[in-house]
């Protein structure tokens, strides 16, 4: 058993003073590191020493399942079988974008330390956004390239991705057309509790590399009004837009009928809230794993619109997860030749 710890952000925090599941606590005092689970289950945690520090090294090395023990929630059939579904509903004018998710599961074989993953996920996958947060019971290891939400006293900010390729030539307009979407969606949630006129689009659809692919990224600003505070702000605009699909009503009952397995922390909020100062930073919590009970999760998902092709959705939830559970994962020695 490892004690509680949060790396996120540059900073190292411990010394857990308390932990709650209401988001009022971040309009109060002290630093927090906080996760949010897609469906809406809060932990905020306080920590009372937190200090710039190097992501610490881990007691032991990583030991991960091995690559054929994954499962899916969805196999490759079911889930063309659900762009195929989610097409029907957008072709019936019921919604016009919705994200299918689907989560990979594994065995762990012995006790894991969080800090060992986070190690080589740094070392192979560095993200703007990575974050490991340990508390009793589960763990978060994530390598977020999204900003769910930024904030500094009044102003905050997302900045939703949408569109992934390997390549910048690999980015369809049917990628510009969906992340133009979900800015127009993050702008009505964000409007819904800032300032009038305040909200703005410094960016839209810039290219932005990362390991092994590059997406559309984009961003929206906005000035919270003095009224509201953090249970409000994340009533707004939680989950996500670029998560879910546009309108959020429709994309999320679909998405419930469509997805067998809860997503977690995966698509939900992973970072930190300096109550103190007013400043924070919340991923989206995509490229995460989640540590649980000897088991280990991630998650992988697509935006389906009326110019998705199945095969094509598929192949994109299988880029975005192929490198991560490759660094997850202990190589069979047979194909290793023994090193893991």
């Amino acid at each position: 058993m490892y004690d509680p710890f949060a790396y996120v952000g540059g900073r190292l925090a411990t010394r857990l003073r308390d932990v709650t599941t209401d988001l009022a606590a971040l309009d109060g005092r002290g630093w927090w590191a906080v996760v949010v689970d897609y469906e809406g289950k809060v932990v905020c945690a306080r920590f009372d020493d937190v200090r710039p520090a190097p992501l610490p090294a881990p007691r032991e090395p990583w030991r991960g399942p091995r690559p054929s023990a994954w499962r899916s929630s969805l196999d490759r059939s079911a889930y063309e079988n659900g762009v195929s579904r989610i097409r029907a509903h957008i072709e019936r004018g019921e919604v016009y974008q919705a994200n299918l998710c689907r989560v990979l599961t594994a065995p762990l074989p012995g006790e894991a330390e969080p800090t060992a993953l986070a190690v080589r996920l740094a070392r192979g996958n560095p993200a703007p956004y990575a974050a490991t947060v340990s508390l009793p019971g589960r763990a978060v290891v994530s390598a977020s390239p999204e900003l769910y939400l930024s904030r500094d006293g009044q102003v905050v900010e997302s900045r939703p991705i949408k569109g992934t390729g390997v390549t910048a030539a690999d980015l369809l307009e049917k990628d510009r057309a969906e992340n133009v979407m979900i800015v127009d969606l993050v702008r009505n949630d964000l409007g819904r509790v800032a300032e009038v006129g305040s909200v703005t689009v410094p960016a839209l659809c810039e290219v932005e590399e990362h390991p092994g692919l590059v997406h559309l990224v984009s961003t929206v600003r906005a000035r919270l009004a003095p009224e509201f505070g953090w249970p409000e702000l994340f009533a707004a605009t939680f989950p996500p837009g670029s998560v879910t699909g546009a309108p959020k009503s429709s994309a999320l009952r679909i998405i419930d009928e469509l997805e067998p397995e809860p997503r977690g922390p995966y698509c939900g909020a992973v970072g930190w809230v300096d109550a103190d100062r007013r400043q924070a930073s919340l991923a989206v919590g995509i490229r995460t794993f989640w540590l649980t009970s000897g088991e280990i999760r991630f998650g992988t998902g697509a935006g389906i619109t009326w110019g998705s092709d199945p095969h094509g959705e598929w192949n994109e939830t299988e880029l975005k997860a192929a490198r991560l559970i490759a660094l997850a994962s202990t190589p069979d020695p047979a194909v290793s030749g023994g090193s893991s």
